[in-house]
């Protein structure tokens, strides 16, 4: 034997003596039995979530997960960092465990003869600061993902293992989650015996303050409610005209799909600033974050935002039924996440739609929403020049939704709304060549809405399958039709003239896009940058005036024509420029020197709108149209 095949071979012994092989998922019941979680949630000074897991075993090897691929977020981003004081016990003595130096997320354990149960216990070090991760545990309330506090026998799929979850809150709390109470002994809550994939789609949101409000529509058997917990007390305070349009937009989606994958469903809802945002979808649920004052703040002509009706379509379109190379039989096999353009970009689609249908947002928001995206994907993003659609559903694994210094150039996650613009086309494509005798809702309901009341399954879809159902509706080559599009061989922007309208710039922004504006400023569309409100440039578009100036994402605009920054000083200079020769003057700094910029444009303020096309008939108008 060659001294390199010794060394080779040598390398091979060593590396197995380091670490066992970690079991693939096979489709077979962990037969040892049931295991018990217990999480106790009191914590609350210093946001520690302790768990402890009884584990039946039987003697022998045994690896445990930790979940990594985490459903929702397309990315290996389990909180695996956030786990700290792992032990193993068994008959009361200490068990040695190995992490696998491949499979991080793996623990190796071995059992001793004649043990039938160890004990796992950890605590879940959860963000004290945004700096750290998403805050989940605050003075008032908090969100509690199971998925984030198990471990789990690996061999098995994850619909083959059961729990038992039990969860002590805080004193006086409302807990809101899809999972059966089975008892409750003062604030612990024993729920329901569930497979690890239920437990792990069943999360939690509790709360000092919590108010649940009732959104099933009339006649409907399954019932649909809101779980709010937030802040203060005041802000659960809902009027009955919104309350009316939250239950109108469940109506809405279910005149949509003509079924329901759920036995019922539970929105969890927080209301904080302090608490971070979130917008996770789950198959009998959703975990849903917005401002304090969503209901108290709320502005009529804005209306609301469209996360809860987005949330809500994915129990159908996501989780029910799924891109097939998305679905995994256990939380550590990588995901795939090609048709993501499906799962999330018809999910965005709809999202808008039944905000508009349900009158959640009104009927001229609906449309202010759809300008802002088709200004976007008709001039603010010049990365399609080197990047298409398709390739973006593989950011979640590149970036895990990390910022860009470029984004419009580096794009990020564009399966979104630029499937959003794909589902318009095809849905004024099909009513244009039926003369609107059918829709994409025919889709909908023909791709989502089969098997009523069935949901303890996944029922995944490939490409083929979407084409097939989109023929079915209306004849097309439809294979052809989606492809140019994702590959980037023909504009994303044709469906809002075939549906009658068209975009058109002003030089004052929609009602809508002054609600969602802050404090910041806008001049993606005239000088080509998004400013902070103290000046901090968060954004330059690529081949912009601001950009050729040698403007650069992170610089702080201090002085615009040597007046201190402020939004309505950058406006007025560059409403002046409108009818000048004089570049506009800024001073800039960057760490800590100082530099002027000329940026030579004179184009005026440009806001996105739409308008009617005179002669075209509005489908828009009747998408948004809501369902007798």
């Amino acid at each position: 034997m060659s001294r390199r095949l010794i060394l080779a071979a040598l390398s091979l012994a060593i590396a197995g003596s380091l670490y066992a092989e970690v079991p693939a998922p096979r489709d077979v019941p962990y037969s040892p039995g049931t295991i018990k979680l217990e999480v106790d949630a009191t914590n609350l000074a210093q946001r520690i979530f302790h768990v402890k897991q009884t584990i039946p075993v039987q003697a022998g090897d045994l690896t445990l997960l930790y979940p990594m691929w985490i459903p929702g977020g397309h990315t290996p981003r389990g909180a695996i960092d956030k786990i700290a004081g792992i032990t193993f016990t068994a008959n009361g003595r200490k068990l040695e465990w190995k992490r696998d130096t491949i499979e991080v997320a793996a623990f190796h354990v071995t059992v001793p003869e004649g043990v039938t149960e160890i004990t796992a216990e950890f605590d879940f070090l959860s963000p004290t600061d945004r700096s750290q991760g998403r805050v989940v545990m605050t003075p008032n309330m908090l969100n509690l993902q199971f998925i984030s506090t198990v471990l789990y026998p690996a061999g098995h799929y994850a619909s083959q293992i059961t729990f038992d979850p039990i969860v002590t809150y805080p004193e006086g709390w409302t807990a809101f989650t899809a999972l059966h109470v089975d008892s409750s002994n003062g604030s612990t809550i024993d729920y329901e015996n569930v497979p690890l994939d239920i437990l792990a789609d069943s999360p939690v949101f509790a709360g000092r303050y919590a108010k649940q409000i009732d959104l099933t529509p009339k006649g409907n058997k399954v019932p649909v409610r809101l779980g709010v917990v937030a802040d203060a007390a005041k802000y659960l305070e809902a009027k009955p005209e919104q309350v009316k349009q939250h239950a109108a937009m469940v109506e809405q989606a279910l005149k949509l799909y003509g079924a329901q994958h759920y036995d019922h469903y539970q929105f969890l809802f927080a209301l904080s600033d302090q608490m971070s945002g979130i917008g996770l979808e789950h198959q009998r649920s959703s975990e849903n974050g917005e401002d304090p004052g969503y209901f108290t703040d709320w502005k009529e002509k804005a209306g609301f935002s469209d996360l809860l009706p987005h949330e809500y379509t994915h129990s159908w379109n996501g989780k029910y039924r799924r891109g097939a190379d998305l679905w995994t039989p256990n939380y550590n096999v990588p995901m795939q996440d090609s048709l993501l353009w499906v799962y999330e970009g018809q999910t965005q689609y709809w999202g808008n739609v039944l905000a508009a249908r349900s009158g959640m947002r009104p009927m001229e928001a609906s449309r202010d929403a759809l300008a802002m995206v088709v200004a976007t994907y008709a001039d603010n993003r010049p990365g399609l020049g080197w990047r298409n659609v398709q390739d973006t559903t593989n950011d979640p694994i590149i970036a895990a939704r990390a910022p860009r210094a470029y984004r419009n150039y580096q794009m990020s996650e564009d399966y979104y709304r630029a499937g959003q613009l794909i589902w318009l086309e095809a849905d004024a494509l099909i009513r244009n060549g039926t003369k609107n005798r059918k829709s994409l809702d025919d889709f909908a309901r023909a791709f989502f809405g089969v098997n009523d009341g069935e949901w303890k399954v996944q029922n995944t879809y490939t490409f083929e399958d979407v084409v097939a159902t989109l023929d079915g509706v209306m004849a097309h080559d439809w294979a052809t039709f989606l492809r140019e599009r994702l590959d980037g061989k023909v504009p994303l922007t044709g469906g809002i003239e075939a549906a009658g309208w068209k975009l058109v710039y002003k030089d004052e922004p929609s009602a809508l896009a002054k609600s969602w504006g802050g404090s910041g400023g806008d001049f993606v569309y005239s000088l080509g940058l998004s400013l902070g409100k103290d000046g901090g440039v968060s954004d330059v578009r690529w081949d912009s005036p601001a950009f050729n100036a040698g403007l650069g994402t992170g610089a702080t605009i201090v002085a615009v024509n040597d007046q201190a920054y402020d939004k309505t000083v950058l406006e007025d200079a560059v409403k002046a420029a409108k009818d000048g020769k004089a570049p506009i003057r800024l001073l800039v700094k960057e760490f800590d020197r100082y530099r002027t910029v000329d940026i030579d444009y004179h184009g005026g303020l440009r806001y996105p709108h739409l308008e009617r096309i005179e002669g075209v008939p509005d489908r828009l108008t009747a998408i948004f149209t809501p369902r007798k």
